[in-house]
């Protein structure tokens, strides 16, 4: 977050898939309120989410065991306790001197709710971790409403139909780095995935392929991809059906090669709009995934060449700098 903090100075933010108190992108906002410059806070919470409601139950501010949808709004944080600080006991007791702050909503607090995209459409930024089996509808939605935003979601989402072309002509893009290192999500108790583990009484799962997508700019995002090998032909095979060749890590792009080269959708974490295009993704001239016939296998062990289909393949094309 400390990348894009300048984006959010003297604007409206609003996590709206996000159960305040709870949320880690509620308590980031409210405790930097002041220091990021907001001009308002708001955030909602939805009445279905599985692991809504299991911090507070015992606060004045909630009802026990009712999981209501409410919204937060916040446009400023004193120093409610004197102590010198603003924190989240400070937040809460805002909350207790001015019931409008905290308000139930109407809906069931959704983010395709009409309530909610009333909210939507006042805001300026959106930073949230919406539900990713509902990426796609998400992402539209922010598109539709010409928003700016700065979101989790998986990687692979990258694949989709809906959102590739998005980041094709420039209109969205990979975050700062978030998945270098595994992230931890709560869940609820009845998930059974694989890396799960417990923290302060909480069920977490850590995710490796959790990324930031946004449309906000950095300087960061514009810095050179540094490359040194050169290209030869013996390195770097030719798709059967595609005139581009094969690079399988991002770390190999020849430096001296300008015509299309097919690479790892992890690439799009260190793309620079300025030094490459995106030009496709994934399939060949045929319509079908990009394959190469790789020699080396036959020459090595005297072996009949074989066909391989690399994994999700993005079609780059180095610019002249």
């Amino acid at each position: 977050m400390r990348y894009y903090k300048e984006h959010f100075r003297d604007k409206v933010v609003f996590c709206n898939c996000d159960d305040p108190f709870e949320s880690n992108f509620f308590k980031y906002f409210a405790i930097n309120f002041n220091h990021l410059g907001l001009k308002k806070l708001i955030c909602t919470c939805y009445a279905g989410s599985p692991v809504s409601y299991t911090e507070l139950n015992d606060s004045p501010l909630f009802r026990k065991n009712e999981k209501l949808p409410y919204k937060i709004e916040i446009t400023e944080v004193p120093d409610m306790n004197d102590d010198g600080a603003t924190d989240l006991s400070d937040i809460e007791l805002l909350l207790r001197s001015n019931n409008n702050n905290l308000t139930i909503l109407d809906g069931d607090g959704d983010f395709r709710s009409e309530e909610c995209i009333e909210f939507l459409k006042e805001s300026d930024v959106v930073v949230t971790n919406p539900p990713f089996s509902l990426f796609r509808e998400y992402v539209a939605q922010l598109m539709k409403n010409e928003k700016k935003f700065l979101i989790i979601g998986n990687l692979n989402a990258v694949t989709y139909k809906e959102i590739f072309p998005l980041i094709k002509d420039n209109k969205m893009w990979l975050g700062c780095s978030l998945h270098a290192t595994k992230c931890s999500f709560m869940v609820p108790e009845y998930y059974d995935g694989k890396s799960t583990f417990y923290e302060n009484g909480k069920k977490m799962a850590k995710i490796n392929n959790a990324v930031w997508f946004t449309n906000l700019d950095i300087p960061k995002r514009h810095e050179e991809l540094i490359l040194y090998k050169k290209y030869n032909p013996q390195d770097y095979p030719k798709y059967d059906n595609y005139d581009a060749i094969e690079v399988s890590r991002v770390s190999d792009i020849p430096c001296d090669y300008y015509e299309d080269v097919g690479v790892p959708i992890t690439f799009l974490d260190k793309h620079n709009p300025d030094q490459f295009e995106l030009v496709k993704f994934r399939k060949g001239d045929d319509g079908k995934d990009l394959t190469y016939t790789n020699l080396a296998s036959k020459q090595a062990s005297k072996q009949a060449s074989k066909q391989v289909t690399p994994y999700f393949r993005i079609i780059i094309r180095r610019k002249e700098m």
